[in-house]
């Protein structure tokens, strides 16, 4: 029997829900198949809001680790406290999602407990011994991995799970740990990008453009369709290397991978870099003026017309429905 242990992620003293609660989704299914419980493991500093929060998602124990150490964010800091916390509870499933903390920490927590790895896990079950599915090659292969240390480290791609139903609260538990005192490394800023739209990660609705907007200022349009449906902007790495968007519009393999339930291509040829940050889309409605864009072969719906006569339409048609409307 292998307990589980999920590492909550906490950003600026909230909790990222859309991060957390799909990892303990993969943590349960680890549970189920390892015959073990579910530990969510709070760093944070007065986490008792957040503790109490996830007690109430499928967990069967949450242990807290309070302390102002962990108000800045190090990875050098956190990761020994993890696997601190895995050996005390004799875990052999470490998860935390992958996230731009979770790539930074959990490799960090691998070598602590000198655990095998697997980045990006979509799956697990259990055959003979617990098996990982992850993508490679851009997700147009899915391979299953088995890790041969009795500690497994897995970074969870957040995408492929569904929110834990509400539970009733599992017990919370304070705990100590030894937070290490570093002087080769301080946590300088964070910078944290707000807007008024949904995170990119978390829209149920996101329009993306690319290269073939030619501009940033050709963005606006998308932008305009996006607050119509309450969406976010998305965008292709070339559309980003070439100054149109910002980094953190940026999907694909090198960015952020999206899972909405509605996904528009603009002006995006479909180069497979691209693909695997959002084919997992439930509806992809792409608008190129090339038929034969590989874009199309992954999209439920396809317009070969010019966007820039194409989406000025849709967003006409949108405001005539009422959407964005208060």
């Amino acid at each position: 029997m292998g307990n589980v242990l999920v590492v909550t992620e906490v950003q600026a003293g909230e909790l990222r829900d859309s991060a957390t609660y799909p990892t303990i989704s993969f943590a349960q299914r680890a549970a189920e198949a390892s015959g073990g419980d579910v530990y969510a493991l709070v760093p944070a500093d007065g986490a008792d809001d957040i503790a109490e929060e996830v007690a109430e998602r499928g967990v069967d124990h949450v242990l807290v680790a309070d302390d102002p150490a962990f108000d800045d964010y190090i990875a050098e800091r956190i990761a020994p406290v993890v696997a601190e916390v895995a050996r005390a509870i004799d875990a052999e499933v470490v998860c935390g999602p992958s996230s731009a903390q979770g790539s930074d920490y959990l490799p960090r927590t691998a070598q602590h407990l000198e655990a095998g790895m697997v980045t990006n896990g979509m799956d697990v079950w259990d055959d003979d011994g617990l098996k990982f599915k992850r993508p490679i090659w851009s997700g147009s292969v899915l391979k299953t991995v088995d890790i041969n240390t009795p500690s497994k480290v897995v970074s969870v791609r957040t995408t492929d799970f569904d929110d834990p139903e509400a539970t009733d609260p599992a017990p919370i538990e304070a705990v100590d740990v030894s937070i290490p005192e570093r002087d080769d490394v301080e946590h300088v800023e964070i910078e944290i990008v707000e807007s008024e739209r949904p995170e990119l990660t978390d829209a149920d609705v996101v329009i993306s453009g690319g290269r073939g907007l030619e501009s940033a200022d050709a963005f606006d349009m998308l932008e305009e369709m996006a607050d119509l449906f309450g969406g976010a902007v998305g965008a292709s790495r070339a559309a980003v290397d070439s100054g149109y968007a910002p980094n953190d519009w940026q999907i694909g393999q090198t960015g952020k991978v999206v899972a909405p339930g509605l996904y528009v291509a603009v002006a995006i040829s479909g180069a497979i870099q691209h693909l695997s940050g959002m084919k997992g889309s439930q509806n992809i409605v792409a608008i190129n003026t090339d038929e034969e864009a590989p874009i199309f072969e992954v999209a439920d719906y396809g317009l070969v017309e010019d966007a820039f006569q194409a989406v000025p339409e849709m967003n006409e048609k949108l405001r005539e429905l009422g959407l964005g409307e208060d």
